[in-house]
Order: C-alpha cells, then structure tokens, then sequence
C-alpha cells in the first residue's frame, strides 16, 4: 500500500496548475450517457474516482478514452447497451448513483448498485429516489440496488417541481440530467448552488438543454426531445486549490495556482486574509503569500461548515491543520457531515491539541508540529495529514493515501515543484 514520506520545514515557492474538479468531471462524464453522440471533455484530472468511472461506463458498452499522458477524454454512449452500474464497480464510489438519472432520462430504465465511498457519515440516496419518483419513475431498492423503470406506455420523464427535504448536490445534478431529457417543464428549488453545478449545467446547454437559474437554488429546466455531443473543459477544482492554499499558508511562501478560481473560494479566502494571509486574484489563477508560523505565527480563524457559499464541509480538515499551528483557540463546527472529525486524532499524534465535543472540534494552536507515522482515513483527512507533514519538524509517514488519490491529481508532485520534500512510497 503506497504512503507519502515529508520531511517538514520548507517553505513553498513558485507556481502550480490546479487540475479540473473531480466534483464536476464525474457527472459531466455521466452526462455523455445523455445522447449517442460523440462527447469530449478536457481537463479531466487523473483521480482514482475518475478511472472508477470510465470503467463502469466502458462497462455498459461506451467508448472511453483518455488520451495518452493527456486530461481528455472522448466519449461516445451510442453503442450503450447495458444501462447498470453494477456493485463491483461502485463499491469505492459514491458518485456512482449520478448515473441513475442519464440512463432512466434516455433508456427509460436503470439499474444502479447502492454506492459505497468515504466513510465520512450517511449521505442518503432516498432525494434522488423522491425527485425522480415525482418525474415519474417507478423506483425500487432490491438486493442493494435501486431498480427504476417508466410506468408502461411511457417513454419519457415528465417534468416535475422538485424540492428537495435537504441541499443535496448529487441530487441537484441527477434532476438536472434526467429533467433535460424530460417532457415538459421541471423546477428545482432547494437547489445546490456549487459552481460544480453551473459547469455542468454549461456543458448540458451545449448539448442542447435549455436550463436557467444554474447558480442560484432555483432551477428552471425545459426538457427536449434529443441532446446532441459537444466539446468541454472541465472547470478547475476549487478544494484542490483551497488545498494548496492551507499548505502555503501553513509554511509559508509565495505561490502562483494556476487556473484557481477566486470566486469559487470567497468564504475560505476570507477566513485566510483574516489569518494573516495574502491571497490575491491574478491573471490567470490565485497568488497566495505567508510569513507561515516561523515567521510571525499566524490567528487562528473559527469557521462554521455549510453549503456553498458558505464554508465547505470539504475544506474543513485542511484548515484546522493550519489552525493547529496558528496562534490562539478556534473552533471548527462540521454541520454537513457527522462523522467528519476522524483526521483529529492523526493530527494529535502529530502534535495538536484539539478536542471534540459533538460537532464541534476547539483547537489550540501550538509553536510546533512533530513528524509522526500517520494513518489516512478519508479523502480530505489526508489532506490534511499532508498539510501537517509539511509544517512539522522530522519525518511524517501518511500511510493509505489511496484516499489521497481519489481527489488529488499528483499531489506529491506538485507539491515537490515547489518545494516540498515529499516522496511517493510504494511497496
């Protein structure tokens, strides 16, 4: 099993490139399932999500290629013949369940396993079963599967008004699929408002969808009768980039991200100027700069998790790192997920003093972090543990980074571009 080995206390200098975002790369590759024509998608980053992915849908009978050492990929579902994503292929994925709504929308049936992924708490799939009930289906769970069909005599969805019981993000983008393909007219209210959504919304447009309100939390979608292929770049990930963001600003350093999106990161932006930090918008991507702890310690900053734009549950590990060796007490509350603390105790055994109570996880910050053997438990937690490696003193081993590596397209070496002393393990 491969692991990272840091060897902490450098600064960070010069320039990376953000890779696309998984978030939104995974329903634009369900979307090809949309129409029979050929799809090209660019900046598809390399993530273990994503080669998950390809193979189920290579799996229903769709030509998937990426081109060699390349970020696109060419799709073409016209030959799809098997419209299931079957247990075997999903177990590791929850994303897996955005191809309940491409499929039912364009075959009228679907056959879709339960999906698996990081144990970060319960992220129910009973919304998308309700949204797309309300389209029309009839919608089944037997043996670990949701098996959905159109009621006899039908062949297409009917548009439906959708309000979903909570924010959900897959949810919003299976409704916004299925109702692409749906006869009528469908709203969504409650709608998630991830900039991962408005992307894929932009590329359903230049297939031929007709959707308004792509943003905000209502969204108007007019169904057509047929979607055709189209040429797209996958927009840059902005948790990648609020990754890289922590880093530096934890050691310290001047870093140019390529291709970040300033806009997509308002509410983690905010929190690290108010550190101490500067982040600045420039041609082209984000400028961060930081003193870093060695040099004149940081404030540490207490944040609150909830939908965008607001604090993203998924940066809240990254930036109790820093908080950890930043100066003063804060205070992470996680109200998305309710298992998501699980990184705060590979961060005591590096050193910090934090402490849980329920939902909410005080931190003092401490002058230094020591290197320590150190185990990954979910994707965003091992960012974390990287982020920690870099700023303690002596040797981090951060073991089952195959977590890492479902989110973060070559995170060590970015990283060692700029200066980290990082290095990929493998048995």
């Amino acid at each position: 099993m491969d692991k990272l080995l840091i060897r902490g206390g450098r600064m960070l200098q010069g320039e990376l490139t953000v890779s696309g975002a998984k978030n939104a790369a995974l329903p634009e590759l369900c979307a090809a399932l949309l129409t029979e024509d050929p799809v090209v998608l660019h900046n598809v980053p390399r993530l273990q999500d994503v080669s998950t992915m390809l193979k189920l849908v290579r799996n229903m009978g769709v030509s998937a290629e990426r081109e060699e050492g390349g970020s696109t990929v060419r799709l073409n579902a016209g030959s799809l013949d098997k419209p299931e994503a079957p247990y075997d292929l999903v177990k590791t994925m929850r994303a897996s369940v955005l191809a309940l709504g491409p499929l039912l929308a364009r075959f009228g049936r679907a056959t879709v396993s339960l999906p698996g992924g990081c144990a970060i708490g319960s992220r129910p799939v009973d919304q998308h079963i309700k949204g797309l009930q309300a389209m029309g289906a009839e919608i089944k769970v037997e043996h670990g599967y949701m098996i959905a069909t159109l009621p006899e005599g039908r062949t297409r969805l009917q548009g439906a008004r959708i309000s979903t019981d909570m924010v959900t993000v897959t949810g919003t983008e299976n409704f916004l699929m299925a109702a692409a393909l749906a006869e009528g007219e469908t709203v969504l209210e409650n709608a998630a408002q991830e900039p991962e959504i408005g992307d894929l919304a932009e590329m359903l447009i230049k297939m031929g969808a007709k959707i308004q309100g792509h943003g905000t939390s209502h969204i108007t979608i007019q169904g057509v009768e047929k979607l055709h292929g189209c040429e797209h770049t996958v927009v840059a990930d902005r948790i990648e980039a609020g990754t890289f963001l922590c880093a530096v600003s934890a050691t310290g350093g001047d870093v140019l991200l390529r291709q970040a999106r300033a806009d997509h990161l308002e509410a983690v932006i905010d929190k690290l100027r108010d550190a101490g930090v500067d982040v600045v918008a420039e041609e082209g991507g984000v400028r961060v700069r930081s003193a870093g702890p060695a040099h004149g310690r940081l404030n540490a900053q207490s944040f609150s998790t909830t939908e965008y734009p607001g604090f993203p549950t998924d940066m809240q590990a990254q930036f109790m790192a820093l908080n950890a060796v930043s100066q003063g007490a804060s205070m992470a509350t996680e109200t998305i997920f309710e298992n998501r603390f699980m990184h705060v105790n590979e961060l005591v055994r590096l050193g910090a003093d934090i402490r849980i109570e329920g939902r909410v996880a005080m931190v003092e910050g401490v002058k230094q972090l020591s290197g320590a053997t150190v185990m990954a438990t979910d994707l965003r937690a091992s960012a974390s543990l990287v982020i920690a490696g870099l700023v303690a003193e002596g040797e981090t081993v951060v073991d089952r980074i195959y977590h890492l590596d479902r989110g973060y397209d070559r995170m060590e070496e970015k990283l060692r571009a700029i200066g980290a002393d990082i290095e990929r393990l493998v048995p």
